[in-house]
């Protein structure tokens, strides 16, 4: 499994989104070819509601802890409600 297909899979299971886009940005970088280290997260969820930005980008960053640690180099993050 791909680790956008990983990415794509835990936030699916952790918040339900109504929007998710996983962009794998690693190509625009000085990176081998076919590299899975940098990425866009685009997430709209109803777990949002009411949460500031900084407690909706841990609360990505916790799901996808191991990955963080151990694959992504960077992680561009873009949170919204679904009232957003």
């Amino acid at each position: 499994m791909t680790i956008q297909a990983v990415i794509e899979e835990k936030l699916q299971q952790a918040f339900s989104p109504i929007h998710l886009d996983v962009i794998n940005e690693s190509h625009n970088h000085n990176v081998p070819s076919g590299s899975e280290s940098h990425f866009k997260v685009v997430i709209a969820s109803e777990v949002f509601e009411g949460d500031r930005l900084l407690k909706r980008h841990r609360a990505v960053n916790a799901i996808l802890a191991d990955e963080l640690a151990n694959h992504i180099h960077a992680l561009a993050l873009h949170t919204y409600s679904v009232k957003e």
